[in-house]
């Protein structure tokens, strides 16, 4: 048998017994993954963005707010009596990427979705420390300032499409949207409706309470709201998670 000396002073040697152990690891991690059927569990509710939230998305994304927000709870009892049910897969499924995130100098964002009302998250974003005085958190007021650009939403979408998102743009996957969102979530889905859904969501909305104006603002609190509600935790009880704890 060969003695860890030997190995260590032998390059060559040590080389190729490092892959072969490397290669067996990544064969005991990979290999099982192509015998399983689906690694998302099934869950209700969770549906693509919409238009004006995926801009939203975008504009999160662009102001780095992952960065200082995660938006992953962890299945710890402080974590659920903070935030709420932790994370589940399929919640992240239509994300590209995903915002979990592995630093927190602003709190979780995954439940924020209706916790506040538009007119806090605006002034929130406008002048953080106006409403919570220890924020650190800078100020974004050119997001109230700033004209939404929404001509190439469409174009967003089947970008998405392409990497497994199911937006529309067939009768037939239309029809198979139907019958997995329903009629009223497929028809925020079409993307050959993409700038009418858009605006039709801005204008009813109204999330920056400026009437007649579409800003910046109101895509980003668009899709700060939806966080976290797509999915009826109440539906689960106490046991659904306890052994997570």
């Amino acid at each position: 048998m060969l003695k860890h000396e030997n190995i260590e002073t032998n390059v060559g040697l040590l080389i190729i017994l490092s892959l072969l152990a490397m290669g067996v690891g990544g064969l005991v991690e990979i290999v099982p993954l192509f015998y399983i059927n689906d690694t998302i569990e099934k869950v209700d509710g969770v549906r693509p963005y919409t238009p004006l939230e995926l801009r939203g998305r975008d504009i999160y994304q662009r102001e780095g707010c992952y960065l200082c927000h995660s938006q992953m709870v962890r299945p710890f009892r402080d974590e659920d009596l903070r935030y709420g049910h932790y994370s589940l897969a399929a919640e992240s499924q239509y994300d590209h990427p995903f915002q979990w995130g592995s630093k927190r100098t602003g709190p979780d964002l995954a439940r924020v979705g209706g916790k506040y009302s538009n007119e806090w998250h605006v002034q929130h974003l406008k002048a953080p420390r106006s409403v919570v005085p220890e924020s650190i958190m800078p100020n974004y007021p050119w997001l109230l300032e700033n004209d939404l650009k929404y001509s190439d939403v469409a174009a967003r979408m089947a970008t998405l499409k392409k990497v497994g998102v199911p937006y529309s743009l067939t009768k037939l996957e239309y029809d198979r949207n139907v019958e997995k969102f329903g009629e009223e979530q497929a028809a925020w889905l079409d993307i050959n409706r993409a700038e009418e859904n858009l605006l039709t969501e801005a204008k009813e909305g109204n999330f920056d309470g400026v009437p007649g104006r579409l800003t910046e603002m109101d895509a980003l609190v668009a899709y700060l709201q939806v966080l976290g509600t797509m999915v009826d935790f109440s539906k689960y009880d106490e046991g659904y998670f306890v052994e997570f704890r």
